[in-house]
């Protein structure tokens, strides 16, 4: 049988949280600020030496956001879902459609006659 308790399985009493002592200086940091279409400001930390990217995802709400808080990024378009008759009808037209299915019938009658068995 287990002890019970509130304890956090590997802690010890008077174990406290690691200082700047025990982990070492901190790199030295700058924040950037991002705007994104719905007009949300996300301050995100780089290390000074970090190049900053010119676009970032909001985190309120997923949207692009970039530096320029005049001209933030447009939201992405989004396409609705297709389904695989809409992609093959893209790279195919009615007549080339016509070809493969006739090719594909008359290779099926010639097994047929010929008396291989498809499954």
């Amino acid at each position: 049988m287990a002890g019970g308790g509130n304890a956090i399985r590997g802690s010890r009493v008077g174990a406290g949280p690691m200082g700047e002592a025990e982990r070492g200086e901190a790199a030295p940091r700058k924040a950037v600020t991002y705007f994104c279409a719905r007009e949300h400001r996300s301050v995100v930390t780089f290390a000074v030496e970090a190049t900053a990217p010119d676009s970032w995802d909001c985190p309120k709400c997923g949207l692009p956001a970039s530096l320029d808080c005049d001209n933030p990024p447009p939201a992405p378009k989004i396409e609705p879902y297709k389904t695989h008759l809409a992609y093959v009808k893209e790279r195919r037209t009615d007549a080339e459609a016509e070809v493969i299915l006739d090719e594909a019938i008359q290779l099926l009658r010639s097994r047929r006659k010929s008396g291989d068995i498809i499954f």
